[in-house]
């Protein structure tokens, strides 16, 4: 995988922080390709895995705030709808006959309905939600902890990675997908967000269910998530880079 940039994520965003201490990215708008903006990523992707995992343990926490540090405003990252007719009648009957699909390696593959998943142990967080394009947004997310899921449906010994497939395309027939690897899918602030700030979940915001995988950049936060696969590799999976923007050419970890 390459390596674009000496400049490590954490380094940069302090330089461009009024008062030292990370800044804890939670999404970005749709990615623009212009110039000075792949720039401006391409300093922030230069941290590797390795070094972020050696400083940071696997249970280490991204920064929550309080109730009255919550955002009057939070702008919708990404796709703002899903122009399908599955899903647009799914969001008419209130996402009542919605269901997510969880399978590939796992023991026991289910279909989720929306009530499936509140019945799983919960968690809620505020985290901050900053964007490389210049807006940040704190919000207040609810939902269910991914690693409840994943003990319900039980892993195989060959998972390695979680595929999580959407509703939305960017691009004509490139369905919007993302993925993350077991640590980060066992940590505990990560989560299948059904509510945001008190309410159900927006079309706008990703409804019924969008990931919220709070130590990674933006784009790893799968939105509209209707089915989760769990394999071994990347390999047939889409363009193979495990992700829709990394099979653009960002990095596959993007965590900061």
């Amino acid at each position: 995988m390459k390596r674009k940039s000496t400049l490590n994520r954490r380094s940069f965003l302090t330089r461009t922080s009024a008062i030292g201490g990370a800044l804890y990215l939670g999404g970005c708008d749709k990615l623009s390709q212009s110039p000075s903006f792949r720039d401006l990523l391409d300093q922030a992707e230069g941290v590797t895995m390795g070094v972020q995992r050696f400083v940071l343990t696997s249970r280490s926490l991204a920064r929550e705030f309080s109730e009255k540090d919550i955002s009057s405003t939070f702008k919708a990252n990404g796709s703002t709808g899903v122009d399908d007719p599955t899903y647009e009648k799914n969001a008419s009957e209130k996402f009542a006959n919605w269901k997510l699909v969880v399978g590939g390696l796992v023991e026991r593959p289910m279909s989720l309905s929306l009530d499936d998943l509140h019945r799983l142990p919960a968690r809620t967080q505020i985290t901050r939600h900053d964007c490389v394009e210049g807006w940040s947004a704190i919000g207040k997310w609810k939902g269910a902890q991914f690693s409840a899921l994943l003990q319900t449906v039980g892993l195989k010994p060959n998972a390695r990675y979680l595929v999580f497939h959407c509703a939305d395309m960017l691009e004509p027939g490139s369905p919007y997908y993302e993925s993350i690897d077991l640590i980060d899918a066992f940590h505990p602030q990560t989560i299948l967000a059904y509510d945001m700030n008190d309410a159900p979940l927006s079309v706008p915001h990703g409804a019924p269910v969008r990931l919220r995988v709070e130590r990674q950049l933006g784009y790893k936060h799968a939105k509209y998530v209707m089915r989760i696969e769990a394999v071994s590799s990347f390999a047939f999976v889409a363009g193979g880079n495990g992700g829709f923007w990394e099979d653009r050419g960002y990095e596959w970890y993007a965590g900061i």
